[in-house]
């Protein structure tokens, strides 16, 4: 089973440490080169002019220290993945608190979409960095962050038929990489109405990554999915089957009225 989770744009700035080691990193021979030239392109706007950064990083006025820290980023402190990302769904799966085993399971079953790093592990160790999927580094010269990563990813994640795998990304990150062999498990929130809630499919996202975890048995089925999904602090769970060849299950949550 993989596990992939979106990155999270709020972050803990390690306060000391190396700076990172991209040939450290999971998937070094894959990922490396492409990782190279996405730092040395988020560098390059970050240290140019500012107006001209916060529209390319699609960041507001108010932000403009984030644009400070990616200029910094090559000589930056880093710690593991797992202690950066801070945000919802990084608080609900609670890494720290994981018995011995479901965090032993975590390093080798989840890794989290990044912009910048195409992916990593819980335990590569990275900086905190301000890159969003939908950010433009003109010195790519892509279509698109998404786009530009997929051909990369594509050629280094595994994708076999038999495999599982449960996609807790969001929309923009998840477009940067679909297994096409494996089954793949899209985990959503909504209404009753049907409408999205993306702040409950974060909570929902991190519970259920947790509970996949702290299983005694893998999940392997869609329908492991959708019991792990059920239980305190969830609404009525349901599980939709592909509406097309080779798409993904879905298990929608749905919230309490």
């Amino acid at each position: 089973m993989l596990i992939l989770l979106p990155p999270s744009e709020g972050k803990r700035a390690p306060e000391a440490g190396a700076p990172v080691d991209l040939g450290a990193l999971s998937f070094a021979a894959e990922l490396g080169a492409k990782r190279e030239r996405a730092l040395a392109a988020l560098v390059k706007v970050a240290g140019g002019n500012r107006k001209r950064a916060l529209g390319h990083l699609g960041l507001p006025v108010g932000l403009s220290g984030e644009v400070d820290r990616d200029a910094a980023l090559p000589g930056a402190p880093a710690a593991p993945a797992g202690e950066v990302y801070a945000g919802v769904l990084f608080q609900h799966l609670d890494l720290a608190s994981l018995p011995a085993a479901a965090r032993a399971r975590a390093g080798e079953q989840v890794l989290v979409a990044s912009a910048l790093w195409g992916v990593v592990a819980l335990e590569d160790r990275i900086p905190a960095y301000r890159l969003s999927i939908s950010a433009r580094l003109p010195a790519l010269r892509a279509g698109g962050l998404a786009a530009w990563w997929r051909p990369a990813l594509a050629a280094a994640l595994p994708d076999e038929p038999g495999e599982l795998v449960v996609d807790l990304r969001s929309g923009g990150y998840a477009a940067a990489w679909r297994p096409r062999h494996a089954t793949l498990v899209e985990v959503k929130a909504s209404t009753a109405e049907g409408r999205p809630i993306s702040h409950m499919a974060k909570a929902v996202r991190g519970t259920v990554a947790r509970r996949l975890l702290e299983a005694r048995s893998a999940a392997t089925a869609p329908g492991d999915v959708a019991e792990l999904a059920h239980g305190e602090g969830v609404g009525r769970v349901e599980l939709h089957a592909p509406t097309r060849p080779g798409g993904a299950w879905v298990v929608d949550v749905i919230a309490r009225a």
